[in-house]
C-alpha cells in the first residue's frame, strides 16, 4: 500500500426507576454540564431502551472485552437490552458500517470516529464517543532481524536506520486511528519522520504477525494480544508498550453515530451501564481477568490461544529479548470509573496529532468538535445510576513521554509545538 493510504473494505432485570431520580447524583456533575454547551439533562420519561437488540461491531483484540463480556454475563439483560457481538474484519469496515447504519455501536478506534466527523479520508458523518472502553495495553513491536542488528527501541532504530540505508516498512491499523499516532509519537522522539524516512502501511490487526512473519514490514504499532502473540512466534520484539508513551492514553471508544444517540438515548445509556458494569468485573480481580481472557480466545471472538492474552492483562510482560516486568500501568477497563469517562481533552489530543502530521490542513475548534463528539451528558446520567463518579472536570493533565505536557489549554499551538511533522 502507498504511504497514508485507507485500508480497504474487506440477570436480572432491574427495576425501571426514571434518570430523574438521579438528580441528586447528577448535582454534583452540574458544572460539568455547564462546559458542554449542547445536550441539555435529560427530559422526564420512561428509562426504557427504545432499542432492544443492539449490533455491536468489534475487532479481534484484547480490549474489545468489555463489550463481550456485558453480552456472555447478562449485564446487558439486566438493562433491559440484548447486546450482539459482531466481529468485523477491520477498521475501515467498522467505519463503513458505523456511518451506513449495518452497526449500531462499536468498539472503535477514538480517532477513527474524530477523523469521520471532520470527513477525513471518508465522508463527513456526524459521530458520538459514548465512553471510553480501556486505556493502556497496546504495543510497538520491531522485527527480529531488526533487534539482531541493534534496533531494540526508538534511539536504537533510529541509529540503524541512518547507518543502513534502505525502505523500513511500519504497518498501523488506520491512518487516522490510535495505533498510527502512537507509531508516529514514539518514532519521531527519536528524530525518525514516519512520514519521510518510512513507509507507512495500514494492516488490520489480526493480521499483524503473519505480515512480520513473511517479511511485509519492519514493525508494528497494534493492540494485544497481537504485540505478544510476535514474542510467542519469535518472530518480533516489543520495544515500547503505548504505556510507555503516554500512561493511561485513552484508548478505545463505544462509538455510534450522532443520529443513533439522539434517536435512543435510553438505549445509549443502557448499553453503556452494561459495559461499564463488564469493565468493572473484569478489573475487579485476577479470577475475573483469566476468565475473561479464556472467553475472548475463542474463534468467535479473537481467536487465539488463551496465553497470548492472559498475561499481559495482568500486567507480566517480557519484551523477547529476555527482559520481564510487572507493569502496574497495563490495560484497565474500568480503573474506578475514571478509565471510561470521555474526557474532552482525550478526544482534542487526537486532533493536534492529526493536525501535526497533515491529516488535517487547517486548525479546526478543537473544543467544539469534542464537546460535540463526547457525549458527557449521556455517560454522566448513566454513572450515575451505578453509583460511578465523574471527574470534576471535562479536560485533564498527562506528560507524554517527550516530557511535553497535553492539558487542552491551547490545542493549536499544542499541534504546531512539534518540532517533526507534515
Amino acid at each position: 500500500m502507498k504511504k497514508n493510504e485507507k485500508e480497504p473494505t474487506a440477570g436480572t432485570v432491574s427495576p425501571r426507576r426514571s434518570f430523574l431520580r438521579s438528580g441528586v447524583q447528577l448535582a454534583a456533575g452540574s458544572a460539568l454540564y455547564a462546559t458542554l454547551g449542547h445536550h441539555g439533562a435529560w427530559a422526564a420519561g420512561s428509562d426504557a431502551p427504545e432499542k432492544k437488540e443492539v449490533k455491536i461491531g468489534f475487532i479481534p483484540l484484547t480490549d474489545c472485552a468489555s463489550v463481550v463480556m456485558a453480552s456472555v454475563l447478562g449485564f446487558d439483560q439486566k438493562y433491559g437490552v440484548k447486546i450482539v457481538p459482531s466481529k468485523e474484519a477491520s477498521w475501515a469496515s467498522v467505519r463503513d458500517k458505523l456511518t451506513n447504519g449495518d452497526l449500531d455501536m462499536a468498539h472503535v478506534l477514538y480517532g477513527l470516529v474524530y477523523g469521520v466527523q471532520l470527513g477525513v479520508g471518508s465522508p463527513q458523518k456526524d459521530m458520538a464517543v459514548l465512553m471510553t472502553l480501556n486505556r493502556n495495553g497496546q504495543a510497538i513491536t520491531l522485527s527480529r532481524k531488526l533487534a539482531d542488528k541493534g534496533a531494540v527501541d526508538a534511539a536504537s532504530l533510529a541509529r540503524l536506520m541512518a547507518s543502513d540505508k534502505r525502505e523500513y516498512t511500519f504497518a498501523h491499523t488506520f491512518p487516522t486511528g490510535t495505533h498510527a499516532m502512537w507509531l508516529y509519537y514514539w518514532m519521531a522522539s527519536a528524530g525518525i519522520d514516519p512520514l519521510k524516512d518510512a513507509k507507512v502501511i495500514t494492516v488490520p490487526p489480526p493480521q499483524m504477525v503473519a505480515n512480520m512473519r513473511v517479511g511485509n514490514m519492519d514493525g508494528y504499532c497494534v493492540g494485544e494480544p497481537w504485540g505478544h502473540r510476535a514474542i510467542m512466534d519469535g518472530i518480533g520484539i516489543t520495544a515500547a508498550t503505548t504505556q510507555d508513551i503516554w500512561r493511561d492514553h485513552p484508548e478505545k471508544v463505544l462509538g455510534c453515530s450522532a443520529d443513533f444517540a439522539e434517536r435512543y438515548p435510553n438505549t445509549s445509556r443502557a448499553v453503556m451501564m452494561a459495559v461499564m458494569e463488564a469493565g468493572r468485573w473484569i478489573d475487579a480481580s485476577m479470577q475475573n481477568k483469566l476468565k475473561m481472557a479464556e472467553t475472548i480466545a475463542a474463534k468467535s471472538y479473537v481467536n487465539t490461544s488463551v496465553d497470548a492474552i492472559n498475561q499481559r492483562i495482568l500486567g507480566r510482560y517480557q519484551n523477547g529479548l529476555g527482559r520481564t516486568w510487572d507493569d502496574p500501568n497495563h490495560m484497565k477497563f474500568f480503573a474506578d470509573g475514571d478509565a471510561n469517562f470521555p474526557y474532552l481533552s482525550d478526544g482534542m489530543w487526537f486532533l493536534t496529532q492529526h493536525k501535526r502530521w497533515g491529516l488535517l490542513k487547517s486548525h479546526p475548534d478543537y473544543l467544539a468538535v469534542a464537546r460535540k463528539i463526547n457525549r458527557i451528558d449521556l455517560y454522566t446520567q448513566a454513572a450515575a445510576q451505578l453509583k460511578v463518579s465523574v471527574p470534576k472536570s471535562p479536560m485533564r493533565s498527562s506528560k507524554l513521554m517527550d516530557g511535553v505536557v497535553w492539558d487542552g489549554s491551547d490545542p493549536a499551538r499544542y499541534a504546531d509545538s512539534f518540532k517533526s511533522k507534515a
